[in-house]
């Protein structure tokens, strides 16, 4: 059996990891929720401007479904390399990536200038954002995992997650800026572009705190072991995607699962809400874009609380708190917004998002303790993105056309409902994960008899 890869990191250390992952993944979801917010509120009058105002938006939010489209892509690739070269190198790369397609958008001309071309530019910048993202997830949060402890591991791999709503919050936080200050005409006009091409400054900033993390000892340690048994394991870990396929199909499909309510029910909440607000509610975009700013700054705040409470209780019990309170509060949610007040509006955001952070605060812990750490990057990354295409990505695009439809909120909240009944069924599969040693996973595959010495849930070569 291996021995701990090393000894824990102090707390100083710990945070300061933490630290880099957050700034990192808060500048990457910036970027990617950017492109949401324009998407819901002026790309559709900028680059397909001969549709029809619902018809414009859904095109609109094509583009934006093709960014998830790429996140697999992303996983696949970051992954691979990320199990081999390890987390930090990858990481770099991928906000390189991402800043750099925010900031071309920023550049971009408009169907009104290059006609057609406008909208295939758009798309390709949109690929490369999430083809970037879909590698950035898994290693920022195994880069805390695997620093810390097994005791606070759910607290402290919560705080990479704070960057979706933090990322959320700058990005809302700069349009509502924008629309408060600047008329609609100016804003459309050039105004959108300016918080674009203020990702160039956050990359910069993002890029020096990342190049002062280390990498993590778990992968020190593992590719240390690997070395040493080279006769066994070269082979086996040349291609860790096939290895992950091969040995942990289940938790892949697990998590594929657990992603489903957590995915959808997120871009309903955050990025549908600009266009049912604004259309069947009637009403502002600015006050749409507040509500949303309030309650992402809600969100950034209980999800470490989550986190640390799935460290109590268990990943599971509190995966499905989120997954059954985001099902049961559909239908309020809808009837708050369509009462017209700011403060129903507010309140419906709020109670959706704390619900959402339930899910989303365990998922980097629960997620990090099912592989082993040479295909940890894979499993995880994978498990995470592959569900992406199905659920995050056609969300908004889902709800448009159903909203479209229906003239109605209910099938909306059928929608959100089906996919937190499998995430529920999910979850309950899985394995209780809480307090696992990623040591003792990575001991375990490396004895040539660990598959008949161990739990099944333990197994994995």
């Amino acid at each position: 059996m291996a021995a701990s890869a090393s000894a824990p990191p102090t707390t100083r250390s710990l945070k300061r990891i933490v630290a880099a992952s957050l700034i990192g993944t808060t500048i990457e979801w910036y970027d990617f929720f950017l492109y949401g917010s324009a998407a819901a509120l002026v790309f559709n009058k900028l680059f397909f401007p001969e549709s029809e105002p619902l018809v414009g938006t859904l095109l609109s939010f094509l583009t934006y479904a093709v960014g998830f489209a790429a996140r697999p892509l992303g996983a696949l690739v970051f992954g691979h390399y990320g199990d081999r070269l390890g987390r930090k190198k990858l990481l770099v790369l991928s906000l390189l990536m991402m800043g750099g397609a925010t900031f071309a958008i920023g550049l971009l001309p408009t169907h009104a200038t290059v006609g057609a071309a406008a909208p295939v530019l758009l798309t390709v910048l949109r690929l490369v954002q999430g083809f970037a993202l879909g590698g950035e997830w898994g290693g920022a949060v195994l880069l805390v995992s695997e620093h810390g402890d097994a005791k606070r591991r759910g607290f402290w791999a919560s705080w990479p997650q704070t960057g979706a709503p933090a990322g959320q919050l700058l990005a809302t936080g700069v349009l509502s800026a924008l629309t408060a200050l600047m008329s609609d005409s100016a804003f459309g006009a050039w105004g959108w572009r300016i918080p674009f091409l203020l990702s160039g400054v956050l990359v910069v900033i993002g890029l020096w705190i990342r190049l002062s993390v280390d990498e993590s000892p778990v992968f020190k340690a593992a590719l240390a072991q690997a070395e040493e048994r080279k006769a066994v394991a070269a082979a086996a870990e040349k291609m860790p995607l096939v290895a992950v396929l091969r040995h942990h199909w289940r938790d892949v499909l697990i998590a594929m699962g657990a992603r489903m309510a957590e995915n959808i029910s997120y871009y309903v909440i955050t990025a549908f809400i600009l266009v049912y607000a604004t259309t069947a509610a009637d009403l502002s975009k600015q006050t749409a874009l507040n509500a949303v700013l309030i309650a992402s700054a809600v969100h950034f705040a209980v999800i470490p609380m989550w986190g640390a409470l799935s460290d109590r209780v268990g990943r599971k019990p509190v995966y499905l708190v989120g997954a059954i309170g985001v099902a049961l509060w559909m239908f309020p949610f809808f009837a708050l917004i369509d009462s017209r007040s700011f403060g129903n509006l507010l309140l419906a955001v709020t109670v959706g998002l704390i619900f959402h952070g339930a899910m989303y605060a365990p998922q980097a812990a629960f997620f990090s303790e099912m592989f082993a750490t040479r295909m940890r990057y894979s499993g995880a990354s994978i498990g995470a993105q592959f569900s992406s295409v199905a659920a995050g990505a056609p969300a908004p695009l889902i709800a448009t056309a159903l909203l479209a439809d229906f003239h109605s909120s209910t099938p909306i909240s059928l929608y959100v409902i089906a996919a937190a009944l499998i995430t529920v069924l999910a979850v309950a599969c899985a394995k209780e994960t809480r307090n696992r040693d990623l040591a003792d996973i990575d001991g375990a595959a490396a004895e040539p008899d660990a598959s008949t010495a161990l739990p099944a849930d333990a197994r994995t070569v």
